[in-house]
């Protein structure tokens, strides 16, 4: 159960800890501002302007952040806290195999004077998990409503969160030239379909991860060979993105080569 002394006032966010069955306090947030995250702007636009609305207690969204690894997606919700929680955000981080304990910890917060977003990080499930099935039951509510100070923002690598089989393909059949879907993908896709607002992120283009190095190194003076070696750096890993952009700068900030 959460704590009636947690101090929401001056604690913009809590993490769940299945083994005190309680928040514990973040002391440490992640430092990141909406502002330093490139590459991504439709996605935090869309998210910024759900959330204010979210804010000014008008219509609005759970959010699921899906895509590819190393993308923002995880990012973008930690700034999304450190932009709003002057307006009255807090958040709270529930781990995936604690999910089945989200409609207390939605019962304790659902009267306070806050505007509280559950973060699930990497979420995804896999076959016989049944945490889901908590899950959408704050999505959407029950016989109770869902609270409406609350959201659930989730990231995840899988679109539909849970495991998709060519077997599940298979067992679907065409009726009268419409496509009928299994139960198996039925499951898969309404859980997913919970998620009113869904953000989808890609591996950035040469131009785009060149943008996101040139953010992070705006006083270079040789910027052709600051290009050379991320675009080097890059390749080694197999990957652009924000993440590589990230680990480019933390290894080569303030090398002579480029200064």
């Amino acid at each position: 159960m959460t704590d009636a002394s947690f101090d929401w006032k001056n604690t913009p966010a809590g993490v769940w800890r299945r083994h005190r069955s309680g928040l514990r306090a973040i002391r440490r947030l992640d430092p990141i501002r909406w502002d330093e995250l490139t590459g991504i702007d439709p996605q935090k636009q869309a998210l910024a302007r759900n959330t204010e609305r979210f804010l000014a207690g008008e219509p609005s969204n759970n959010a699921l952040l899906w895509g590819a690894r190393g993308t923002g997606k995880s990012s973008l919700i930690k700034a999304l806290l450190n932009r709003y929680q002057q307006n009255g955000l807090r958040m709270i981080e529930v781990d995936k195999d604690d999910l089945v304990n989200l409609p207390e910890i939605v019962d304790d917060v659902c009267d306070l004077p806050f505007r509280f977003v559950i973060f699930c990080d990497d979420l995804s499930f896999d076959v016989g998990e049944s945490g889901y099935k908590a899950l959408k039951s704050v999505l959407e509510g029950s016989l109770e409503l869902p609270p409406e100070n609350v959201r659930v923002y989730a990231t995840s690598n899988r679109r539909h969160l849970m495991p998709e089989f060519m077997s599940d393909n298979l067992n679907s059949e065409v009726r009268d030239g419409e496509l009928h879907p299994a139960e198996a993908i039925e499951e898969q896709v309404s859980l997913a379909d919970r998620f009113g607002l869904q953000l989808s992120f890609y591996p950035f283009p040469q131009d785009v991860y060149l943008q996101a190095i040139d953010a992070l190194f705006p006083d270079v003076k040789h910027r052709q060979q600051l290009h050379l070696a991320a675009v080097r750096f890059a390749t080694s890993k197999g990957v652009r993105n924000g993440r590589t952009a990230q680990q480019f700068y933390r290894q080569f900030a303030g090398d002579p080569e480029f200064f």
